[in-house]
């Protein structure tokens, strides 16, 4: 029986891509693993993932015993959500930027054309109010114009139906994203209550005010030409093969089998440890640990150190338990250097870092995708590729076959 994981240690960049210019030149000197190094010096202390790779790839020191490399974002800008969406074998699609400042009349349309009733609820305001119950408002989180939010009140439409309305506002604007959520422990008149004018034409709902978050709350992203169908979670799913989505891979990855939406790394990891152990079965589990990237939106350097401590703490503890057959793989999906001078994402390589009894010692280079993640994936457990990538397996693996 074996497994495969995958640690996604969320915004753990190594350096900017030589494209950020054409995406955020000012992030071209971003690097979030060197910056907050040199902040915290010797507090930070993360000698397993350095010696595994980190320290070949940023430093230059001795290749590791065993696998490593490092991998481009395919996907235009950085974003956890697409990101995700690349490793597990679908890189979506060119989106464009949008506010509803410039699509609202559009948007109201095509809702009323699909029968809901929408009205202006506040005057000189671009928001849309559907049914009286969910709100249709740019995202204040992310990059301008990167995401739609559908925001509900799930007293007034439930999970299912926001989702239904989610997709027609997801088939009438081109962003990365459109985000329908929602939960049952607020109201649509505090939703409203939260509307606010971030930049100049940008108007969202301040989200964790408006009590959306916690008990209850549920949420459906939907990338812009993203293959849902043809990613390791949904190939597996078909093929009958048990995935775990632990962290954050619960809500930005689309599948089957056990989900547990985590954010605090403590109970995350504790969770992992006691749902590999309790695995006898061929598994896979894909993991994402958030509170870094939280850690890089709030730009506290020393929250983000004591988050890498841990999960390395975590990994020298884990690794030694691994069975013969098994593979981990080490990677980020994006970088948010939290000293770069601001809160968003930073476009940067990502480190891949591979351990496992019968993987060998070896560089597997530059990946021009992270899809490629995805395929060894689908090739370790022999099922049918994905729409991108190519697998890495052959160029891992010892002369002992995995299965």
């Amino acid at each position: 029986m074996a497994k495969m994981m995958l640690l996604v240690i969320d915004s753990f960049g190594i350096g900017a891509m030589e494209d950020c210019k054409d995406f955020v030149p000012s992030d071209c000197t971003a690097n979030t693993y060197k910056h907050i190094r040199a902040k915290k010096q010797d507090s930070l202390q993360i000698p397993v993932m350095y010696k595994l790779g980190l320290g070949t790839l940023v430093d230059g020191k001795e290749a590791p015993e065993n696998a490593y490399g490092y991998a481009k974002l395919a996907h235009h800008g950085a974003d956890t959500y697409l990101g995700h969406q690349e490793i597990a074998g679908s890189c979506p699609k060119k989106s464009n930027k949008r506010l509803m400042k410039d699509i609202h009349h559009e948007m109201k349309n095509a809702l009323e054309k699909s029968g809901y009733t929408v009205t202006y609820p506040l005057a000189h305001c671009p928001i849309l109010l559907v049914n009286g119950s969910a709100v249709v408002a740019d995202n204040l989180e992310s990059a301008l114009g990167n995401i739609i939010n559908v925001t509900a009140d799930f007293n007034r439409m439930p999970f299912s139906e926001v989702k239904k309305l989610g997709e027609v506002v997801r088939e009438n604007v081109d962003t990365t994203r459109v985000i329908a959520f929602g939960g049952p422990y607020t109201s649509i008149e505090h939703i409203l209550s939260c509307v606010q004018e971030k930049h100049p034409g940008q108007w969202g709902v301040d989200t964790p005010k408006a009590n959306v978050y916690g008990k209850g709350y549920e949420v459906y992203h939907m990338g812009f030409g993203v293959e849902i169908e043809k990613q390791f979670p949904m190939i597996a799913a078909k093929n009958g093969l048990k995935v775990y989505r632990l962290g954050k891979t619960a809500d930005v990855l689309h599948g089957e089998g056990p989900a547990d939406p985590i954010v605090n790394t403590t109970k995350l990891l504790k969770k992992v440890t006691s749902s590999y152990k309790a695995e006898t079965g061929d598994a896979a589990f894909l993991v994402n640990v958030q509170e870094t990237d939280l850690a890089g939106h709030a730009e506290d350097v020393d929250w983000y150190c004591s988050l890498l401590n841990e999960t390395d703490q975590w990994l020298a503890s884990f690794i030694p338990e691994m069975n013969e057959e098994d593979i981990l793989i080490i990677m980020a999906d994006h970088g948010n250097d939290p000293t770069i001078g601001h809160s968003n994402h930073t476009r940067e390589y990502v480190p891949i870092l591979i351990v496992g009894n019968k993987v060998k010692k070896t560089s597997i280079g530059l990946r021009n995708t992270m899809a490629d993640v995805g395929a060894t994936f689908c090739d370790f457990f022999q099922l049918p590729a994905p729409a991108e990538g190519k697998s890495f397996l052959s160029e891992i693996k010892s002369e002992h076959p995995f299965k």
